[in-house]
């Protein structure tokens, strides 16, 4: 969405990724990236964390079941995604805002770590080629509109 500011998050996993389906049965799932500021200090000689900045993400479609079934709590991740301010009403009537991301990619980082990538199988049945592969290009478009938070992803 233009106008939508673009943000890279490097930091951890503070818990598995929540995977759930809205109504119409699109997968979305819910994660918290911690983040902090590392500096060296040299009267001390010793490295030290800043303030850590949670940052609340959401990924939708096969890329949420994909997120869940490979991403853990403690794992550093690099996410890219846009910053939407959403507001509510809490239970009590207050008033409340938050800052989220909606995760365009997201994937290990790579530091201190190393992963093997396999790739996932397409879930369209319905347009089939080169064996029964998934056709990305002539699957039906999801017709689902967004709104803020809502049953619906934000695309």
């Amino acid at each position: 969405m233009p106008g939508l500011p673009e943000i890279t998050i490097v930091g951890t996993l503070t818990a598995d990724p929540e995977q759930r389906f809205t109504k119409s049965g699109i997968a979305v799932a819910n994660f918290t990236v911690a983040s902090n500021d590392r500096r060296y200090n040299k009267e001390s000689g010793q490295w030290e964390d800043g303030d850590a900045t949670f940052l609340r993400c959401s990924i939708w479609r096969d890329y949420a079941e994909h997120v869940s079934e490979s991403l853990a709590r403690g794992q550093r991740v690099i996410v890219v995604g846009q910053l939407r301010q959403r507001s509510y009403d809490t239970a009590e009537g207050e008033k409340r805002t938050v800052v989220e991301v909606d995760v365009r990619e997201i994937g290990p980082a790579l530091k201190w770590a190393t992963v093997k990538v396999a790739k996932a199988k397409r879930g369209n049945a319905n347009t089939t080629r080169n064996g029964g592969e998934s056709d990305p290009w002539t699957a039906p478009a999801a017709s689902a509109k967004a709104s803020g938070y809502s049953e619906e992803p934000p695309f």
